[in-house]
């Protein structure tokens, strides 16, 4: 498990483990459901990704900024900690989460993945606090394709054992801070492109080296399953003069 704290943040990021100013705020969370049939479940890297882009798709939709719908909830889940919770539906569970407010994304090898306008920590809709947040151990049938050099890498921590639900959380961080990152334009060319991107795990030798490297670096704050401080997520972009080649490096 790596703890290393190189690569600096600003002081007030909301993914540190220190507490900053953003924990005197009202704390949100953005809900994210993952569609699980038992004869169908998704792969787990398609989930992994589809809950990346869920994330990017939210935060780029106009109903959330400017006097969009979703802006002002949207605005206090940022201002205060980062939270997210993936949590798995079913057949008529999965029917319900449809009719409440919020956006469905589909990964390319079918993967579905619901994200919602955050909500209070103690305030989740009935229909979406009623789902589980165990027992979403995903498997790829076979190894994932090298990611395309032409579009962003959101890399997992070799050394964390996390599960699907827990890494989807964490690919929805570092596409966040890779998001955080971009100008307008670079938003703008991501968005119109469908937000392409992978998520894989990296080599161990390569990962120290990423977490150096200047690029957005998400620390989780050790609510579940692993320590605090634990490096999750490096974001990377193209490394082949593509989408984001330029990302933590300008």
């Amino acid at each position: 498990m790596s703890n290393d704290t190189s690569t600096p943040q600003a002081p007030d990021s909301p993914f540190r483990d220190e507490r900053t100013a953003r924990d005197e705020a009202p704390q949100f969370v953005l809900p994210l459901v993952v569609r699980i049939e038992r004869a169908a479940p998704p792969a787990r890297t398609d989930a992994l990704e589809t809950a990346a882009r869920a994330v990017l798709v939210i935060l780029g939709d106009e109903r959330s900024v400017g006097d969009g719908a979703w802006a002002a909830v949207m605005r206090d889940w940022q201002d205060a900690r980062i939270r997210k919770v993936v949590r798995r539906a079913r057949g008529a569970e999965w029917r319900r989460a449809e009719t409440l407010d919020g956006i469905t994304v589909t990964g390319p090898g079918g993967a579905e993945v619901r994200v919602f306008p955050p909500v209070p920590l103690d305030g989740w809709p009935k229909d979406l606090a009623k789902l589980q947040v165990s027992g979403t151990d995903l498997d790829d049938p076979e190894p994932p394709p090298a990611p395309d050099p032409a579009a962003p890498v959101l890399w997992l921590n070799p050394d964390l054992d996390m599960t699907a639900g827990k890494a989807m959380a964490q690919a929805g961080h570092g596409a966040q801070l890779a998001w955080w990152e971009l100008s307008d334009a670079d938003r703008k060319e991501w968005r119109e492109a469908g937000f392409p991107l992978s998520v894989r795990t990296a080599d161990r030798s390569r990962w120290e080296p990423l977490t150096r490297a200047g690029l957005p670096v998400v620390r989780d704050a050790g609510f579940t399953e692993i320590a605090p401080g634990s490096c999750t997520v490096v974001a990377e972009g193209a490394r082949e003069g593509g989408l984001l080649s330029g990302l933590g490096r300008r």
